[in-house]
């Protein structure tokens, strides 16, 4: 079935190089919902990262809403990139949590940008049930601001960053499933491990989803990458979700938590569900 549908990948409309990222910008924009803005100029607050990048960076990706740099929004990832195609990031918003009043306020959404990456948006995560904790890997095209937009229910955007240097090259060399060709014999596979992290009362999920990834930027290789995944538990219902870009790192490798009186095994099994941006379909269940 797999080597079926790899078979039938339109080709007409594949693109790479310049075209490839004109394409791939065009689709993170229209992702992210865009309001109108007066004619007056918005005054966006000071970047504490001093990037040229941040005014347009906040223009297209906070949806008009109000912005506020959090200290709450805890961004680490390495000072230095020792391989710019897998950079560990890690985003905790938990102190977000309690903090917004009377109203009971949540995090909706955590959605993680590069400054500087030909593809700036890297994903967005609804953490529904789940805390608004995340670990992910992802490609960095050369030294840049990586930031986690933090919007809670009242709309407001709590951005947090860190600055990371890199050589180069993470989103437009090609990854090493795609050199060796061995992403065709793993392709969709799904690993997933629960631990429990006593210490900060939650339970973990390593969830790893075998694909390559590709940005569109390597000559000759058309994007390719997965598009969505949630996580639906015990009952049905969805306990998170992820909306993946290009420069997440190939097998994408998450660690997502959830609160440790979560049911995460009965009454009956976890499931993650997705796809990619040609059709394939991800359906497993995750083992207890």
């Amino acid at each position: 079935m797999r080597r079926r549908l790899l078979k039938g990948l339109p080709l007409a409309g594949w693109l790479w190089g310049d075209a490839a990222r004109a394409q791939a910008q065009a689709r993170s924009r229209a992702h992210v919902a865009h309001v109108a803005h007066p004619a007056k100029a918005v005054r966006w607050p000071a970047d504490p990262l001093a990037s040229p990048s941040w005014p347009d960076l906040a223009r297209q990706f906070t949806d008009g809403g109000p912005i506020v740099f959090s200290t709450r929004v805890l961004v680490q990832a390495p000072v230095h990139a020792d391989d710019p195609l897998n950079v560990p990031v890690r985003i905790d918003a938990k102190a977000l949590l309690g903090t917004a009043g009377m109203g009971g306020q949540r995090v909706r959404r955590i959605r993680v940008v590069a400054d500087l990456n030909p593809v700036r948006h890297v994903l967005d995560f609804e953490p529904l049930q789940a805390l608004p904790v995340l670990a992910l890997r992802m490609r960095l095209e050369q030294a840049s601001p990586v930031r986690a937009l933090v919007q809670t229910d009242d709309g407001q955007w709590h951005v947090g960053g860190t600055q990371v240097g890199a050589a180069g090259g993470g989103c437009t060399a090609p990854g090493g499933a795609r050199s060796d060709g061995s992403w065709q014999d793993t392709l969709g596979q799904v690993q997933a491990r629960w631990f429990d992290n006593a210490q900060e009362g939650s339970r973990r999920l390593r969830l790893r989803v075998m694909h390559p990834m590709d940005t569109g930027l390597v000559p000759g290789v058309p994007a390719f990458y997965l598009e969505t995944l949630t996580l639906t538990d015990a009952r049905g219902q969805a306990a998170c979700r992820l909306f993946l870009h290009e420069p997440v790192a190939e097998n994408p490798l998450f660690t997502l938590e959830w609160p440790l009186a979560t049911d995460t095994g009965q009454p009956g099994p976890w499931r993650v569900q997705g796809r990619d941006n040609n059709g394939l379909r991800i359906d497993q269940v995750l083992q207890s």
